[in-house]
């Protein structure tokens, strides 16, 4: 599909208009459903675990059970998003947090449910919600054309955020009048709508099999992750902004519950009718974003997002001074700041990646935007164990308010005006053996015919495409001089494996390292285009003791 240079350069288009096209509609729809069932067991097994354990920190864990298996199995999730049909891919995911939702169900209903049960059966649920999250928020840039992408970004938003206003309401009646098993199992009931959906997905096989992988490949495509986003300011920036706000922003997550129970001696009700004033704010928020976003820069509503936040932190923990109609106010504001925040942060990730690494630098981006969930929430709950809630919610304010220094060094401005259109194909590389997939390394040398009295101006412009060739998967980058030939000039990079090049050239070049190129090239002197090799690693390994030894005549 065809790529627009900047999504700003585009004309406005409706935020509904991503509905317009079918699939898209009916999925979104299906994984409304699926994320009503996800937020009634939410309710349903924390409010659970704060009636199993008198412990803030075992009910603070249930948050970072939930961030846990995300923060751990995101990146190589990203790097299986990439390599396998994600179709099939979607169908594990979503059958197996159905049956873990089911096992659940069946535990408590029976009355065999414990602390730790709940906490390991809540994290293998979450098991299959890390591995489902990139590929999911990954097949999104293929059901709607690039213009509608950030319509359709918002309204997965909304229906998140729309499930979460409705879920805990629902929640909150079935465990009141019940018991937390049956949200459980209306939770691992609604997994069948986006099963149903996925399955009739006509999509084309664009990756391997599962029987096609092997741990080598899986690891190259996280190196390769990995590695663009550790060269890519723009991805580093967001990065950086969203740990800070998610480590500050999980208090609110991960100890509600105790403050509804232990600091304003309130029943499940309340804590279920303020989860879903926060799910109202968010939702508000998103119909209001095509506003918002034309109103403020993309750094303005972060921090904006972020003093919102630190308010609703305040109001906690100074909760019993204040009337039950102000907290319902302050948490719907929370919903807001988080729609805002959150909108802010998946829109930017997802248009400052080339679709070739999207899967996998999402699945960085959840890395660290769980991490920072995580860790927030084990450290939150435990200044509550030891100095109590309302120092700790004070605690978390105070970080938000730092957070807005970020600022500074790491704006999300800087991706804005990137452009992933393909300028131009690789050259063909001209060999005589054609090397398997797994040879490698791959030495690439580029060799120049530079004037001395130009080598600072093409140095620097190598050092800048130096630092794209290594975004774009090469593993070393350097460039040499001739001592013998004052003109002479090799560039090399190195690549981790004859395949990985094969996927360099099948993906062409972008416009940024297209433009250092033909920069670079003007400093060439000659007629003829530089010279490019390709060299394939040799490995001579000594021969074994045994055959050394051998008898002359022995050897073949």
């Amino acid at each position: 599909m065809p790529e627009s240079p900047t999504l700003a350069s585009q004309a406005p288009v409706s935020p509904w208009a991503p509905l317009r096209v079918k699939f898209f509609r009916m999925l979104w729809i299906a994984s409304f459903v699926s994320n009503i069932g996800t937020w009634m067991q939410n309710v349903g097994a924390v409010w659970l675990m704060t009636h199993l354990t008198t412990s803030t920190v075992l009910v603070a864990l249930m948050q970072t059970a939930s961030a846990l298996p995300i923060f751990l199995l995101s990146l190589p999730a990203g790097a299986l998003a990439d390599l396998v049909d994600r179709r099939r891919f979607l169908l594990f995911t979503q059958a197996w947090m159905g049956v873990v939702a089911m096992l659940l169900a069946v535990v408590t209903l029976l009355g065999h449910i414990s602390p730790w049960g709940l906490l390991s059966l809540t994290f293998l649920l979450d098991v299959g919600g890390a591995l489902n999250n990139p590929v999911w928020r990954a097949t999104t840039p293929e059901l709607v054309p690039r213009p509608l992408l950030p319509g359709a970004i918002t309204l997965n938003s909304i229906s998140f955020n729309l499930a979460r206003a409705l879920g805990p309401a629902l929640g909150g009646l079935v465990v009141a009048y019940t018991s937390p098993g049956l949200a459980f199992l209306l939770n691992g009931l609604s997994f069948l709508a986006t099963i149903y959906m996925v399955y009739t997905w006509k999509r084309e096989n664009h990756g391997l099999s599962f029987s096609g992988l092997d741990g080598e490949r899986i690891l190259a495509a996280l190196r390769g992750g990995v590695r663009y986003a550790r060269f890519s300011p723009p991805v580093q920036n967001i990065l950086v902004r969203a740990f800070a706000y998610t480590f500050g922003a999980s208090i609110v997550f991960a100890l509600l519950s105790p403050v509804v129970d232990k600091m304003l001696h309130l029943g499940g009700g309340v804590y279920s009718a303020l989860l879903s004033c926060m799910g109202g704010g968010a939702v508000v928020t998103a119909l209001l974003l095509p506003r918002l976003n034309r109103a403020f820069g993309i750094d303005s509503r972060v921090n904006l997002a972020a003093v919102l936040f630190a308010l609703v932190s305040l109001g906690l923990a100074f909760s019993p001074r204040l009337p039950l109609p102000l907290l319902y106010v302050l948490l719907t504001i929370g919903g807001a700041a988080w729609m805002m925040s959150q909108n802010s942060f998946n829109v930017a990730i997802q248009t400052v990646v080339p679709n070739w690494v999207q899967a996998r630098i999402l699945g960085v981006y959840i890395f660290v935007f769980q991490g920072g969930m995580a860790l927030g929430s084990a450290t939150w709950g435990a200044v509550a164990d030891e100095f109590g809630l309302p120092a700790a919610l004070l605690g978390a304010a105070i970080w938000m308010a730092l957070t807005l220094l970020l600022v500074f060094r790491f704006s999300l401005r800087n991706g804005e005006n990137l452009d992933f259109t393909i300028a131009q194909h690789w050259a063909e590389p001209t060999i005589v053996h054609e090397p398997t997939e797994k040879d490698g390394p791959v030495l690439v040398t580029i060799t120049y015919r530079v004037a001395p009295e130009d080598r600072p101006a093409f140095t620097t412009i190598m050092r800048q495409l130096g630092r794209i060739r290594r975004r774009e998967g090469a593993m070393r980058v350097g460039l040499y001089a001739d001592l013998a030939d004052p003109e002479r000039m090799m560039e090399y990079f190195v690549v981790e494996s004859w395949a990985e090049h094969e996927e360099q050239h099948e993906r062409g070049l972008g416009t940024e390292e297209a433009d250092l190129l033909a920069q670079a090239r003007k400093f060439h002197r000659s007629a003829e285009l530089p010279k490019v090799s390709h060299l394939i690693a040799q490995s001579y390994a000594p021969a074994p003791p045994a055959v050394l030894n051998a008898p002359t005549e022995a050897l073949p």
